[in-house]
């Protein structure tokens, strides 16, 4: 992330725009109230269309994110840029009512949060902009091909990749002696499946076996977790949105169970998991924000490729290992961002 440079950058132009006031005008409050004027009125107005499938931290610090990168670069909500935000509730059939509305809108860009918003977002217009964000695969979303370009001329966006490897070898030293993986999923969302599929090719090869079970509704997380009793030994889950909006109630379950559950985002962590190998959800915002940024700039968004968030970041919270069963080792954390002592992020 650039941020720092971002900010260096805005202070120069206010401290520009502050002198040139002083050569016309030797009051101070009126030259302050020209800087604020310039700084929200030096880009055109734009409108921003954003949807996500459900409202839940993860994907709420993504769409922050956005949001406070546009202001950085001149583009401030509720002064030169209208935002029109809609969260589809989990339902997919939602999500697809959100899209056509958006589309029929013709706002400057759309900005689809999570595969199941962008895959009906880009099933709906072929015209406006789409930057997607949150997605596992793209290419198994079926929103770029195997050469990472976008199926249509009018999307672009943002994905994160999370190699296997590195999950499984991290659940191996939370918990050494683990035989049997759970993960609970939603087969309704494809990185869901994408993930599992992966497991079970990759878990073999460090003496481990996969046992999913299903939660097709957040409703039904909490007893897709209960039937892992006495089954695995540590409970994995990616970034599937029923799970993750019903997080609480899969740590609940998983504490009644003494089950470690090792997740794939820092909120799962802060929200009961015992620790998580993943990216930066209001990094990867912003990062995204770059991207909606160059678009309402002008730039054709044929013209912006695709990304690659990859940066990972271990998350651990001894507090939630202990009321699962386990006991976080010095090592690990030492290597981690133990999200009981640190609230730097979740102030953001």
């Amino acid at each position: 992330m650039n941020i720092a440079s971002t900010l260096r950058l805005s202070l120069y132009g206010a401290a520009l725009s502050a002198t040139l006031g002083l050569i016309g005008c030797s009051n101070s409050t009126d030259t302050a109230a020209t800087t604020d004027e310039t700084t929200a009125t030096d880009k055109p107005a734009k409108t921003l269309a954003i949807t996500q499938i459900v409202e839940h931290p993860s994907l709420d610090a993504m769409r922050r994110g956005i949001i406070d990168e546009l202001a950085d670069n001149g583009y401030i909500e509720g002064q030169n840029l209208t935002v029109n935000f809609q969260s589809a509730q989990g339902n997919t059939g939602t999500a697809g009512q959100i899209a056509k509305q958006f589309a029929g809108d013709m706002p400057d860009a759309i900005v689809a949060i999570s595969t199941p918003s962008a895959q009906s977002v880009v099933a709906s217009t072929t015209t406006v902009p789409v930057i997607y964000t949150a997605i596992s695969d793209p290419v198994a979303a079926k929103l770029i091909d195997e050469n990472d370009v976008p199926i249509q001329s009018n999307v672009t966006g943002l994905s994160s990749e999370l190699p296997i490897e590195p999950q499984l070898d991290n659940i191996l030293k939370i918990v050494p002696n683990a035989k049997t993986i759970g993960y609970v999923y939603s087969p309704g969302e494809v990185n869901s499946v994408v993930v599992l599929n992966q497991l079970k090719k990759a878990a073999p090869a460090r003496g481990l076996q996969i046992l999913d079970v299903t939660a097709n509704r957040p409703t039904d997380v909490a007893m897709a977790t209960r039937s892992l009793a006495g089954r695995v030994d540590v409970i994995y889950t990616s970034l599937d949105n029923n799970v993750v909006s019903a997080f609480e109630a899969m740590a609940g379950a998983a504490n009644e169970l003494d089950i470690p559950v090792i997740a794939s985002d820092e909120f799962s962590v802060r929200r009961g998991a015992t620790a998580a190998l993943g990216v930066n959800d209001y990094d990867f915002g912003r990062t995204t924000g770059k991207m909606v940024y160059r678009v309402l700039n002008g730039e054709a968004v044929s013209d912006i490729s695709p990304q690659i968030m990859n940066t990972l970041t271990l998350y651990a919270s001894p507090k939630h290992a202990a009321e699962q069963g386990t006991t976080l080792t010095t090592e690990l954390l030492n290597n981690a961002i133990n999200v009981d002592t640190d609230t730097q992020t979740a102030s953001k």
